[in-house]
């Protein structure tokens, strides 16, 4: 039951991560990373115990809360991404590109690090989206995502790896400081469109 599980929270990695790509508004955005964070709960939580990976996953909808309380205060309109490839078919040809140099990478991966192949495969999409999403992106939003994105990839394998309460608790630091981080930068963009 467990492994199918799996199998089904990595789904939802992999439908999240390729809606964080495709969607255009933020608050939908917001949805698919909230969801992804629970994703990266349920594969964390197959190495760590449940409240170091519940921790991620409160860390996560805090990240959500503070860019959303930040994109609805902004006055000034998203403008339109500046980057070459904006066609939502080139987007989800190269996030099927991802998916499927991401899939033969985890089953090399998979007795290296002693991980199931979801686990394996989740975190590894979510490195490879995080890292297209931020190669054709340049507005602060996007880019926050992209990194959060990556680094909740990062979080799912490392976990395997390390289990130490204060490696989490760095991990959770950089997340939050992502957010603000983004935050910031949204809020001075905006301030900029407005004078």
């Amino acid at each position: 039951m467990v492994a199918f599980l799996n199998w089904v929270v990595l789904l939802l990695c992999i439908v999240t991560a390729t809606g964080l790509l495709l969607s255009r508004d933020w608050r939908w955005s917001l949805g698919f990373l909230a969801g992804q964070y629970l994703g990266v709960f349920w594969l964390a939580q197959s190495h760590l115990p449940v409240t170091m990976a519940a921790a991620k996953l409160v860390t996560g909808w805090m990240v959500c809360a503070a860019l959303g309380i930040t994109e609805f205060t902004s006055p000034a309109p998203i403008e339109a991404e500046s980057s070459w490839p904006q066609g939502r078919l080139f987007r989800l040809l190269a996030s099927a590109l991802v998916l499927t140099v991401t899939f033969a990478l985890a089953s090399l991966t998979v007795p290296w690090l002693g991980l199931s192949l979801p686990v394996a495969w989740g975190g590894l999409v979510l490195i490879g989206m995080g890292l297209l999403h931020l190669g054709i992106t340049s507005q602060p939003f996007r880019v926050i995502l992209g990194m959060l994105t990556f680094l909740s990839g990062f979080e799912v394998l490392y976990a395997a790896v390390e289990s130490s309460v204060l490696v989490a608790a760095l991990l959770t630091i950089v997340n939050l400081g992502l957010a603000l981080a983004g935050a910031y930068f949204m809020s001075t963009r905006s301030a900029e469109g407005t004078r």
